[in-house]
């Protein structure tokens, strides 16, 4: 599997990278990778680390003393780049790939998520929408159906072969997570349930909310 821990300028309005700050005592990218490696024991972990994060990366490892094994690869210039490295190191049949700063993602999750994708090969986990939605069109708005939408979290899982596909063609601001790429080479994406804990950790309210699902 693939952390994505996103780019050099993925700050909190501080000096250390949103994915590098302390949630419960430890690293919130730790936290990431510790779900997966209690969900499956043989994981294989591969980390997409920003130009220039490496030592920041082995001066956290050795302070913190994660268990797991981690490759590292450099990130690139945009998301796509990043992910397309990784992919190169990977070597099982499943590739999940998920965000650094969602560490509450839930067992169930990953384990739905890794079995779904093993039946239809691209399995991604979604909320349905609470809030009431509007498209703006111009200076227009109108109400639309929150039903047909949904929010889409991570891990998003591909059979190896499918995946790898997608990312050889170029790339295109289209993709705005891993399944665009794999839908834009006509594979259909099933969806499963997420967990409402598995947010994404991007603001300081977001580390609150998170340390608060902790201890709750």
């Amino acid at each position: 599997m693939i952390i994505a821990a996103g780019g050099s300028g993925s700050r909190m309005g501080g000096d250390i990278p949103k994915q590098f700050m302390l949630l419960g005592g430890k690293p919130i990218i730790f936290h990431a990778i510790d779900a997966f490696a209690k969900a499956f024991f043989d994981i294989e972990v591969v980390v997409s680390l920003p130009d220039g994060m490496i030592d920041t990366w082995r001066n956290l490892n050795y302070e913190h003393s994660i268990a797991t094994k981690v490759i590292l690869t450099k990130g690139g210039d945009e998301r796509f780049h990043s992910i397309k490295n990784a992919l190169e190191k990977c070597t099982g049949d499943l590739i999940a790939i998920h965000d650094a700063v969602r560490p509450l993602v839930s067992q169930q999750t990953l384990i739905t998520c890794f079995e779904t994708a093993e039946i239809s090969g691209a399995a991604i986990p979604v909320l349905p929408i609470k809030s009431s939605l509007r498209e703006i069109t111009f200076d227009e708005s109108e109400a639309v159906d929150r039903s047909k939408y949904r929010e889409v979290q991570t891990p998003q899982v591909f059979k190896s072969n499918i995946i790898k596909m997608a990312y050889e063609q170029d790339y295109s601001s289209s993709f705005t997570d891993d399944a665009t790429v794999v839908e834009s080479c006509g594979h259909d994406i099933a969806l499963v349930d997420g967990n409402e804990e598995n947010i994404k950790i991007t603001t300081p309210f977001d580390l609150k909310v998170a340390e608060s699902l902790m201890t709750a």
